[in-house]
């Protein structure tokens, strides 16, 4: 018999699905539209963005859905803000055309320190189930992608992630190349179920489709396995994600930006 509680997670994947769809939809018609103006106009488009999000995990697209099959989430006041302020510096705008070469040990031990407005948090990487993810992460950190980039993206209601990596803040951004899914049937992804502490790729929907954004997971999220799991955050770290949670998110719905302000100042990837 399906509980109360499974029929409310159920509903809100299947909102989060049809967003997507519809996000994805979207994409497409805009890309039309630009390319026909751009040669109306005679201007060469050079480059190409990758789009990032997943089945938690797309755009932040609000699109809204029926009272039918989306619970409603009563407002709330607005928490106040944990996080300091951020250190001064750029977004950077560099992309790339391919997926950077294999540069790393994969048989090593790698690690990934956020250093946040909110405070470390520090991710042990699964490198050896998922050596072209780690790679990319190495390659952009050692680029300064990530730095000074907004986590964009909260979600409080049926999953429970935090979403980052868009030198945009707009849930569309990356880095103009896409890395493979790996680590699919990973150990921890039990009964369809990202369990806290878990940091995975978003993507469009589609496979393969990851670029830089990725989701923290703050607490057992139900998600179909499609979403790399790369790396597992540290109890310190856990703790600065939870109370960023806990400050919640910008719509009152489930889903927005963080009241928080989660910016990540610096990201490095060291080998152990």
């Amino acid at each position: 018999m399906v509980t109360q509680e499974q029929r409310k997670r159920q509903l809100a994947r299947e909102k989060f699905l049809r967003q997507q769809q519809r996000r994805t939809a979207a994409r497409r018609k805009a890309r039309v539209r630009n390319s026909v103006i751009a040669s109306v106009l005679g201007v060469v488009l050079v480059g190409s963005l990758a789009l990032y999000t997943s089945g938690v995990m797309k755009d932040d697209d609000k699109a809204s859905a029926s009272a039918e099959t989306t619970p409603s989430a009563a407002p709330t006041s607005k928490a106040p803000d944990p996080c300091d302020k951020a250190a001064a510096g750029k977004v950077k705008t560099e992309t790339w055309k391919k997926e950077p070469a294999m540069s790393i040990d994969k048989s090593a031990k790698y690690t990934m320190k956020l250093a946040t407005t909110c405070g470390e948090i520090d991710i042990a990487l699964k490198t050896s189930a998922a050596p072209h993810t780690v790679n990319s992460f190495d390659f952009l950190a050692n680029k300064g992608f990530f730095d000074h980039t907004k986590c964009h993206r909260l979600t409080t209601n049926g999953i429970y992630v935090l979403q980052c990596g868009d030198p945009t803040g707009s849930g569309s951004g990356g880095p103009g190349y896409t890395i493979p899914d790996e680590n699919l049937k990973d150990k921890s992804l039990k009964s369809n179920v990202y369990p806290a502490g878990t940091v995975a790729m978003a993507n469009t929907g589609q496979a393969h489709t990851g670029g830089s954004q990725f989701f923290l997971v703050y607490q057992d999220s139900q998600l179909p396995p499609s979403y790399t799991p790369f790396g597992t955050i540290s109890e310190s770290g856990m703790k600065v994600l939870k109370k960023i949670a806990a400050a919640g998110e910008s719509t009152g719905a489930g889903d927005g930006a963080p009241n928080a302000t989660v910016v990540i100042n610096k990201a490095t990837v060291s080998k152990s």
